[in-house]
């Protein structure tokens, strides 16, 4: 039986300042730059001034790249592009400064982050800072047995929670969430139809290094046989990671709602993180005014997923990479739009029917 009550979340999660954002929109009207023609940075700069409770809204100064690592086992059926077991190499790579996420990050002077939860490798072999939430050596096949008990489940979730608060605390004022793992498609599509009363067919994707037609099948009858599983315990979310999740999908949901609790704003990257952000909505209705979603993945799943929690991506770019890629890409136009809501001027000249009332009264 878990000590975690997940009911506490709705309580504790509060939506953006509504007052806070009419007054960001009354000083929008007042700018310089002509009401709606910055497009969707000024919903972006009124969102993050909701979310900061201050108008004008401050600029991002201390953006962080947050990524969960995990192997599932259910990539032991070959349903991805890489060998079962090697999500390490791809941490390696970002710890290396090799990967697109890492360059990026180093170009834009954004601190990375990646946290092992469930990674298939001798923890000796990577930093202790990056292990020290381990829950398990990769997680259990989905298809036959449950990803984690729930015992694991609920240590992934409140490491999750624990980083969350330690973002927070460290002042960190947007968070580009995105994971580093293999087979974690396979589990996010699992949720995601689940929770979306959707067949293993409509949510089933390419993955971010895409696979072929008879890997692609696999896959879905992957899926298949892990809704079978998934739909029994669809009432007990912290069950439902536990079964058909993993560590790193666990972490992430529990990431999501904390830092909804702490008012930081987090972008979601692909399918994995969309489908951690569709079991915190379950958990909590209102944590997710506090995201946006970077971009569109191509992954039918993602797409599923982000109709239903109600986001928009803000590109549609065609990066399926993974690992956050997609997410940071998009950081730089939410800096924009705080920017310009922060530092445009107000018009200083009356505006016409203001004049009109002007000389009207003149002649009065």
């Amino acid at each position: 039986m878990s000590g975690l009550n997940l009911d506490d979340f709705v309580d504790l999660i509060e939506r953006p300042d509504g007052g806070v954002r009419r007054d960001a929109e009354e000083r929008r009207e007042r700018l310089a730059a002509p009401p709606g023609a910055l497009g969707r940075l000024d919903e972006l700069g009124e969102w993050l001034a909701a979310a900061q409770q201050r108008v004008p809204v401050k600029p991002i100064e201390r953006p962080r790249v947050v990524l969960f690592a995990g192997d599932h086992g259910v990539a032991e059926l070959d349903v991805s592009a890489r060998p079962a077991g090697t999500a390490d190499r791809l941490v390696r790579a970002v710890l290396d400064g090799e990967s697109a996420v890492a360059i990026l990050a180093r170009r834009y002077g954004v601190p990375l982050r990646v946290v092992d939860m469930s990674l298939d490798c001798d923890p000796d072999e990577l930093p202790k800072e990056i292990t020290r939430h381990r829950v398990r050596r990769g997680s259990g096949r989905l298809d036959i047995e449950d990803a984690l008990t729930l015992e694991e489940a609920e240590q992934a979730f409140r490491a999750g929670m624990a980083i969350a608060d330690e973002e927070a605390d460290a002042g960190t004022d947007i968070v580009v969430l995105g994971d580093v793992s293999v087979g974690g498609t396979t589990a996010a599509g699992t949720l995601i139809a689940a929770l979306c009363g959707t067949d293993a067919s409509v949510v089933t994707g390419r993955g971010g290094a895409g696979i072929d037609d008879l890997a692609w099948m696999r896959k879905c009858a992957a899926i298949r046989d892990g809704l079978r599983r998934a739909r029994p315990v669809l009432g007990d979310q912290l069950q439902l990671l536990a079964t058909c999740g993993g560590a790193d999908l666990a972490a992430m949901t529990g990431f999501l709602l904390q830092s909804a609790v702490r008012h930081t704003p987090v972008i979601l990257d692909g399918v994995v993180s969309a489908a951690a952000a569709l079991v915190a909505q379950r958990v909590a209705f209102r944590a997710p005014d506090w995201w946006l979603a970077g971009q569109n993945s191509g992954e039918p799943a993602q797409e599923k997923a982000l109709d239903r929690i109600a986001l928009t991506p803000l590109l549609d770019h065609g990066v399926t990479l993974g690992e956050g890629t997609g997410a940071l890409l998009a950081l730089p136009l939410v800096q924009a739009a705080a920017a310009l809501a922060a530092e445009l001027p107000e018009r200083t000249d009356a505006a016409p029917d203001e004049e009109t009332s002007s000389a009207t009264d003149d002649i009065t």
